[in-house]
């Protein structure tokens, strides 16, 4: 990453058209470059054949297009469904995850969702989450977010058809930088994905909620629940703390009426906690109240983690209660989907590539201090003049 160089990757179109007028060119550079960048997934400016040499040269000397590196990718042998561990221009790591659709959905060949990260690490501390436990470091820009899609791309046969920010992060922490690089992705010169076929997934902002609301973003709406008793639910995620769950509940009531869209409540159902008769009375409750659906999510476990207290306590409900669960829901006329173990046989579940990558490189750290510590000790004359 050039420091002195402006970086294209993540520049709206006015943006772009405001780089070039600076260069003193014509503003329609600016849609090739929109086009190549996105449409294109161009990663180098050699690439922009219809663009002449010498505005590439000046490209070349003036600006960057910054490229994600990819570490790892893993398969699943299960389902298809690919993990992506990618390496930041400052060398930190997000992962990405390319979900196809379960064999008998009615668009299984046509659907094809890719998870997105929105930060490095998060700082919410959700119990139940991997991503949580490495603290957080910084924001994503718009133009990491966009390139987690372009790259993606790259490595599939098939279109990318649906995007669901769900990644590692907080979406609305990063507000600005995820509303742009939806602007981009939505945009029918660039990667033209519909904004119904993008989700922001939430750990309950009310504010944001509302935000989303006045602005009537296009993009649907889901609320990472899990649980409507309060001080449960804050035992699993601390942000309760700050936004009750009756603060969020009115979020989504404002939501709904502002937009007509109905939100996604996302509910993992944790052995004993959470998925007793109260809870689904709760839920149940919650959902007419609220038009809504109700997505029930299998729990990944985080032993990898190395949880203590509560958390080390937290197991995936028993399938038979999970089904009866599910099948009460469906009888009181709630919108039902349950989204299956994608990828857990690679370990698909958000932060753990990031997290034993993490670890890996402060494992790999600490032994080249050893080894240059006992060097040092062992050859006290070898130090440089």
């Amino acid at each position: 990453m050039n420091v002195n160089k402006t970086n294209l990757k993540g520049l709206s179109l006015a943006e772009l058209q405001d780089f070039v007028l600076s260069l003193g060119e014509r503003k329609y550079r600016a849609t090739q470059l929109f086009g190549w960048l996105y449409a294109k997934g161009a990663t180098s400016f050699d690439e922009m054949t219809d663009i002449s040499r010498e505005f590439r040269a000046v490209l070349s000397n003036t600006a960057s297009v910054d490229v994600l590196e990819l570490v790892h990718k893993r398969v699943s042998e299960n389902d298809g469904t690919t993990k992506f561990l990618w390496k930041l221009q400052d060398g930190l790591f997000i992962e990405s995850v390319l979900i196809p659709a379960e064999e008998d959905a009615p668009d299984a060949e046509r659907r094809l969702t890719l998870c997105v990260s929105t930060q490095v690490g998060c700082p919410l501390d959700c119990t139940f989450c991997a991503t949580g436990t490495m603290g957080f470091t910084r924001n994503l820009t718009a133009g990491e977010i966009v390139d987690q899609v372009l790259q993606a791309q790259r490595h599939s046969k098939r279109r990318i058809s649906n995007l669901v920010y769900m990644g590692m992060g907080e979406p609305m922490l990063n507000y600005e930088n995820v509303m742009k690089s939806v602007s981009i992705v939505t945009d029918d010169h660039s990667l033209n994905i519909g904004a119904r076929h993008i989700t922001i997934s939430t750990a309950g902002y009310a504010d944001a909620i509302r935000r989303i609301a006045d602005e009537d973003q296009k993009v649907k709406l889901a609320l990472s629940l899990h649980s409507l008793d309060p001080e449960r639910r804050t035992q699993l995620m601390p942000i309760t703390k700050k936004f009750s769950v009756e603060e969020l509940l009115q979020a989504l009531e404002y939501y709904y009426h502002r937009t007509r869209r109905r939100p996604t409540f996302e509910y993992i159902l944790f052995d004993g906690f959470n998925d007793a008769e109260e809870d689904l009375r709760r839920l149940i409750a919650a959902a007419r109240r609220i038009p809504s659906k109700v997505n029930i999510i299998p729990f990944h476990s985080i032993e990898f983690t190395h949880p203590s207290g509560f958390a080390q306590t937290l197991r995936p409900s028993p399938k038979e209660r999970m089904e009866k669960f599910v099948e009460r829901l469906r009888q009181a006329n709630v919108t039902v989907m349950v989204r299956s173990s994608a990828g857990e046989d690679i370990e698909a579940a958000c932060g753990q590539l990031a997290v034993q990558e993490q670890a890996n490189r402060r494992q790999h750290r600490r032994q080249h201090q050893h080894t240059a510590s006992t060097s040092s000790r062992l050859n006290p004359t070898s130090t440089a003049v």
